[in-house]
């Protein structure tokens, strides 16, 4: 059943209702489109960033201080001086006597037995 109570009886106030309602459907209409447009955006972005990487090679405070640490690419103990590094020059920097970080034990995970 058509049910009316709740809206204005004459032409007048019922029209205003009426354009009222079409200004707010077209904005949540824009809204929906731009929240669209920025989870699309947000999702070539994700697509396009470069996987993180597997190794990570902790560097020393200063310019010529030599690498500390050995981490694995998730480690969250890893410094913001950390950059990516493949497996064989982590093996390579572990061989060298960099240290393997105590927290992910990158070490183990290459399967890297010293001395």
């Amino acid at each position: 059943m058509n049910d009316s109570r709740d809206l204005p009886p004459d032409l007048l106030r019922l029209r205003t209702l009426e354009t009222w309602l079409i200004l707010t459907l077209d904005r949540v209409q824009r809204q929906i489109a731009d929240a669209e447009r920025q989870e699309q955006e947000r999702q070539r972005a994700a697509a396009a960033r470069p996987p993180a990487p597997a190794w990570l090679l902790e560097l020393g405070l200063n310019r010529d201080a030599p690498p500390v640490y050995i981490h694995e690419g998730h480690c969250h103990m890893a410094g913001k001086r950390s950059h990516g590094i493949t497996r064989v020059e982590a093996l390579r920097w572990l061989a060298s006597g960099v240290a393997a970080c105590s927290h992910c034990r990158a070490d183990t995970e290459l399967g890297f037995l010293d001395g």
